[in-house]
């Protein structure tokens, strides 16, 4: 069996994560989509809400599960017993920081390989942060997330404040 894992923030799921979890789950014998805590970072969800966001727009994949995790991924990955790490790329720009993980987890982790799935062009502008910063300036979101995270991104960010400021 072939398991590998999807890791990101996932602050919160969008479209374009799903595109590539999908396209790994239709890959692999199982995949591991791995909601990073990351202490140094504010995530405007918790890891559990992130996990359950995640579930529910998975739950389509009967292979895929979510867990979360924090510290090195290397180590995750061991303890997930898998070799594949699976990143999404939208743009050129992204792969540099991409490369520069994977250079850096091959020091770590000579057998885990890094493999790279390029996003489909409806969602090379998409990004988690970009997304929360439309949402917060009162625009349209409802096309780029999963319905369950769209309702709860209403709930958390409030409404902006559409007063002319002069």
């Amino acid at each position: 069996m072939i398991r590998a894992v999807y890791p990101g923030s996932f602050d919160p799921i969008t479209n374009g994560h799903l595109y590539i979890a999908e396209r790994a789950a239709f890959s692999f014998d199982e995949l591991v989509v791995a909601v990073l805590h990351n202490p140094q970072k504010r995530a405007t969800f918790s890891v559990e809400e992130r996990q359950i966001m995640a579930r529910e727009a998975l739950s389509h994949l009967p292979n895929v599960r979510v867990a979360a995790f924090e510290g090195l991924l290397v180590d995750f990955m061991r303890h997930q017993q898998s070799r594949i790490i699976v990143r999404g790329l939208r743009a050129l720009s992204d792969f540099e920081y991409e490369f520069q993980l994977a250079q850096m987890n091959r020091q770590l982790a000579p057998e885990i390989e890094t493999l790279f799935i390029v996003t489909d062009a409806q969602y090379s502008y998409l990004s988690s942060r970009g997304v929360k910063e439309v949402f917060h300036f009162g625009g349209s979101v409802q096309d780029m997330v999963p319905p369950g995270v769209y309702r709860r991104l209403r709930e958390r960010i409030p409404p902006p404040d559409i007063r002319d400021p002069s």
